[in-house]
């Protein structure tokens, strides 16, 4: 997608949204602007591994604009994910706070945590794995891993919040960012989707059988 005051992306799994310590590896960021000559502005990101959806500003009153929509929640995130084991309910909401750890995971805290909020809802189930529709209702960092992890159902293939064993021969996490619905600074309501990309799609086809 592509107005005056922003520009969707369709970003690959492996690769960074922004530049990392390294500024000799590749990111997105860097890539679309490059590759259109222009400045753009960071809005949100999305972890290395995940695929899906990224929102950049192309000036600095549309950045303005987006990080207010951003904190004040406004901005409605939808993931696809595929995840270990065989989810019960057909809906549900992980209401657990978080907090970063020293060792860079994130983990539910009930003393120190930050309050998070995480709904999910089953689109299909698998022997051993299920699809799930994921609403992040606040931002934590890792957030629908940590949580997920929590109540017991990790993310296929993520290769900090599970068990090795289980994950081997997935290939890539399968977390993938499908919508986002904003308010642009037109005041125009947009809802842009991402459809997941075949590694994505090839792998949930491998585990449902």
């Amino acid at each position: 997608y592509e107005d005056a005051d922003v520009v969707a992306a369709m970003k690959p799994e492996g690769i960074a949204s922004i530049p990392e310590r390294d500024p000799a590896r590749p990111s997105v960021l860097r890539a679309l602007s490059e590759r259109r000559g222009e400045r753009l502005y960071v809005v949100h990101r999305l972890d290395k591994d995940v695929s899906g959806v990224l929102l950049f500003a192309r000036h600095a009153d549309a950045h303005r604009h987006l990080n207010l929509e951003f904190d004040a929640r406004r901005v409605r995130k939808e993931y696809l994910a595929v995840v270990h084991g065989v989810v019960v309910p057909d809906a549900g909401t992980v209401d657990r706070p978080l907090r970063i750890f020293g060792s860079g995971r994130t983990a539910v805290d009930p003393v120190r945590g930050k309050p998070s909020r995480t709904d999910y809802r089953v689109l299909e189930r698998a022997r051993a794995h299920t699809l799930l529709l994921v609403e992040p209702r606040t931002g934590r960092r890792h957030q629908i891993r940590a949580h997920l992890y929590a109540i017991g159902h990790p993310v296929a293939g993520d290769p900090r919040y599970g068990d090795p064993a289980a994950n081997r021969g997935i290939g890539r996490l399968m977390l993938h960012a499908h919508r986002l619905a904003v308010r642009l600074p037109s005041g125009a309501d947009v809802t842009i989707e991402a459809p997941p990309p075949a590694s994505f799609v090839e792998v949930w086809e491998r585990l449902r059988g």
